[in-house]
Formats: C-alpha cells, sequence, structure tokens
C-alpha cells in the first residue's frame, strides 16, 4: 500500500480499524444492537498524524513526533487515542490530511516545513478542524498550533563544543534540504565554532556551511543514506574529524562513514553530533561516535497539543522551544561524558548561560 496507516495497540483496536473502512466488524443486525435506552460508550478523542516523507522510524523529527502521539495516548488510554498515515512522496500530504478530515479526528498533527501549504490549505478549508504542525512558523489561520524550535541557540552549542573536541582543526556540517528548519542549525553551529574561536584565538574550519553566505552542503533528501555517507566521507578525506548532519535519516549513512573510517587502520578518530533526538537512543548502534545530541523538544510539543486539543483547551499560535524553557538542548554526552575536558564544559555551562540572558545572540533570529 502507498499509504499505510499506523494505529496504536490497545483497547479498541479493532473497532477503530472497521470505522476507518467504513464496515462493521461483528456483522450484527440491528435487532441484536444495543437498546437506545442503554448508557452510550464515550467517543474516544482521535489525535491524527500524517508523516513527511521520511516515515514514522526516521530516527527524527517523524518518529519523535509519534513518540509525542503515543505520550498523549498514554496520559488516558480510555479517553485518547492516536493513529497515523505515512507518506511516501509529497503528493500524500493533502490526501492523508483530506483522509483524516473524513474520520474527524480531534486534532491532524502534520510533521515537517513541507507539508506547510497542505496544512495550510486544509486548515482554510475546515476552519471547525484542530492542526498542529512541526516545524513550520505561525500562520494567520486560529486553527493551526505551530510547534517551532530555536535550533540556533543549541546549535550553537553543539559548534562550540565541536571545536573545543577537534583535533584537526576542521569540522564539518551537512543539510538535507535546504530548508529554514534546516539551515538554522547550521547557522547555529558555524556561529558557535566561530564564538570559540574568537573566545580561544583559534582558526577552527567549518566545511559544507558558512553562514555568512548561506551556501553549503545538501544531499536534497532526508532519505537517502548514500547521500549521507559520500558527502561525510568527502569531509574526512577533506580533514574534518567531527561531523553534524542535519538530514533526519540521512545522518545514518554519515555515521556508517564514521564507523567505516574508525575501522579503518591508522585513520584520525573521526566522531559526530546527532541531531533532533538523543542519537544514542534513536541511532543507538553508533552511539560511540556521538559526542552529543543538538536536540528538539518535539515529543513534549507535539504531545501539549494533543491534549490541549483533548481537553478542549486548543488555542492556535505558535509554542517556541528555546534553551530557557528546555525546548532544545544538548543531549546526554553517554560515552564522551568523562572524554570532554571540564573546563571545556564549564565553558559551555557559561556560554548556554549567556544565550539564555541575551548577552550571546546568534546571527540567526528565532524561527517566528
Amino acid at each position: 500500500m502507498k499509504n499505510k496507516l499506523g494505529v496504536v495497540a490497545g483497547i479498541g483496536v479493532v473497532s477503530l480499524l472497521a470505522a476507518a473502512c467504513g464496515s462493521s466488524s461483528s456483522g450484527a443486525s440491528p435487532s441484536t444492537s444495543a437498546s437506545s435506552s442503554a448508557p452510550a460508550a464515550a467517543a474516544k478523542f482521535e489525535g491524527c498524524m500524517v508523516t513527511d516523507t521520511g516515515g514514522i522510524d526516521d530516527k527524527s523529527f517523524n518518529a519523535s513526533s509519534w513518540q509525542g502521539m503515543q505520550q498523549a495516548q498514554a496520559t488516558d488510554p480510555s479517553k485518547i487515542t492516536v493513529k497515523y498515515l505515512q507518506s511516501t512522496s509529497s503528493a500524500d500530504y493533502a490526501s492523508n490530511i483530506s483522509a483524516f478530515l473524513g474520520q474527524k479526528c480531534g486534532i491532524i498533527v502534520t510533521v515537517g516545513f513541507l507539508m506547510a501549504q497542505a496544512t495550510q490549505a486544509a486548515a482554510k478549508a475546515n476552519a471547525g478542524a484542530k492542526f498542529a504542525i512541526v516545524d513550520y512558523p505561525k500562520f494567520p489561520q486560529t486553527n493551526i498550533d505551530s510547534l517551532v524550535f530555536n535550533t540556533v541557540q543549541d546549535g550553537f552549542l553543539g559548534g562550540f563544543l565541536a571545536a573545543g573536541m577537534t583535533k584537526t582543526g576542521k569540522v564539518a556540517t551537512f543539510g538535507g534540504e535546504k530548508l529554514p528548519t534546516v539551515t538554522i542549525y547550521m547557522d547555529g553551529f558555524w556561529d558557535g565554532v566561530q564564538y570559540y574561536n574568537r573566545l580561544h584565538h583559534k582558526n577552527v574550519k567549518v566545511l559544507g556551511w558558512n553562514e555568512q553566505t548561506q551556501s553549503g552542503e545538501f544531499t536534497n533528501s532526508f532519505t537517502n543514506l548514500t547521500m549521507g555517507q559520500t558527502i561525510t566521507q568527502q569531509f574526512i578525506t577533506e580533514g574534518a574529524d567531527i561531523i553534524f548532519p542535519v538530514a533526519g535519516g540521512v545522518g545514518l549513512g554519515a555515521a556508517k562513514a564514521v564507523q567505516d573510517a574508525d575501522n579503518s587502520a591508522g585513520s584520525q578518530k573521526i566522531n559526530m553530533m546527532w541531531v533532533d533526538t538523543d542519537g544514542c537512543v534513536s541511532a543507538a548502534q553508533y552511539c560511540k561516535y556521538f559526542i552529543t545530541s543538538v536536540e528538539k523538544g518535539i515529543q513534549p510539543a507535539v504531545k501539549a497539543a494533543v491534549l490541549s486539543a483533548a481537553d478542549g483547551k486548543f488555542k492556535g499560535g505558535a509554542y517556541i522551544g528555546t534553551l530557557a524553557n528546555g525546548g532544545v538542548g544538548l543531549a546526554p554526552f553517554h560515552d564522551f561524558a568523562s572524554k570532554i575536558p571540564p573546563a571545556l564544559l564549564a565553558q559551555l555551562g557559561v556560554v548556554k548561560a549567556a544565550i539564555i540572558s541575551g548577552k550571546i545572540v546568534p546571527a540567526t533570529k528565532s524561527p517566528v
């Protein structure tokens, strides 16, 4: 099937699937149906999610969004149920949203910057429906809740840390597609390296991106692992020893290239940083190479959006995740906890506090 309908396992799954297909699972005749005098079962609130083309298990923003949906259901499984439709191409966005509109979902969550046009069109045409979109700035429509993250802030921390950890004096980043929600990470990473250079009178180079010219390397895909591996291999050849892919699942290709370099006799030790989620959880097989992950708090943001709709408290507008509110940040250091110099860790804490207070202002503005 081009679109795969995923439904969380639990009470009422069979009836949900039957309702979605427009057929009865019991085949009961009207004479054997429940009496009208019996108390009616309370209808469950349905939270529905449409993935981007990366798929439900992209180890990145689709997977994190789905976890947020599941966490919302877990708060009250008797009241809330969640499901998803998977988009295999951009042509699926509108039809998947339309399918969920037909199923009278309590909220439709769409994932990714590329889904903005289809989401806005559906919201305009269905003023009574409720929507949330991950990674797109605020819409004028009051029935859309935009969930955005000021990742220039934690990207800055990632760049500062990478500059302090490199042995070759070269670090690298690349993107999936050249979208604002991608380049904001890369801007922050670049800015963080430059700040480290000024503070320490160093000259660490950033391969793959220049914040000032807004030019750099992109795979033009969030699914082409081979491209991620190829670009990373080129960076390693050019001397970079820390790689930061901002490309969703394509980062797995980068991790494979880092692993291959590690397995090559006499090669320079190469490490990397993951994006969106804690890589040691979402891509645990490569954890030994992840200094940290530059995260978005997608799970709690999606969970909150679903619960607000389920509780009748939905308000359109925008949620902005920041360092101050915990909506963005660096993941635990895992295997690198004892490898990062204490002085560098202390400086990282000072830099974080300075960003929160406004003493340090990264070049790129907040996404809203």
